[in-house]
């Protein structure tokens, strides 16, 4: 796992350059944008609970089979078992936004997960889901303008909602 700035020296290195006024405007951008990057994962994180449950609630509600009996998420120890696996997908997409940087979480959490869900006879399209559901909690939660600091958010929206479409094909 490499920070934005050891990945752009490194990349220069192995091309035997200076590191190019473009990537040090990216970094840069990075520095000024740091904040917000802050201020979204911070949110993110202090209701990653309520994301989770209620994007679990909402995949219920839609798919009621999974928790009848017989179905995947059936007995609360599975149920159990959905809601780490959602917390801990949502977890890594936090890592992704702090550090700008999808790669630890392809490596770290999506990297053979679904062929697990496939070898254990989880439904990979109701985790994918459950995946996008807690997009839409976490973009809202991230996107709440109140004591945030100010200025345009719509790029660090985007690059939110990209790890989770990342998270959700990554299982589909």
């Amino acid at each position: 796992m490499l920070d934005a700035f050891t990945k752009v020296v490194s990349q220069a290195d192995n091309r035997g350059q200076l590191v190019s006024d473009t990537q040090i405007d990216g970094l840069l951008a990075m520095v000024k944008e740091g904040a917000k990057r802050t201020d979204a994962v911070n949110r993110i994180t202090s209701n990653s609970s309520a994301i989770v449950t209620n994007a679990a609630r909402a995949l219920f509600e839609e798919q009621p089979q999974l928790i009848a009996p017989g179905g995947n998420a059936y007995t609360s120890r599975r149920v159990s078992a959905c809601l780490r696996d959602m917390d801990i997908v949502l977890r890594y997409v936090t890592y992704a936004v702090f550090l700008g940087d999808a790669s630890v979480m392809e490596d770290r959490c999506l990297n053979g997960l679904r062929e697990t869900y496939v070898a254990l006879g989880v439904p990979t399209s109701s985790m994918a889901t459950s995946i996008l559901k807690m997009k839409e909690a976490a973009i809202s939660v991230a996107n709440d303008r109140n004591n945030i600091t100010p200025g345009d958010c719509s790029a660090l929206m985007a690059e939110i909602a990209s790890y989770f479409d990342r998270a959700a094909a990554a299982v589909s």
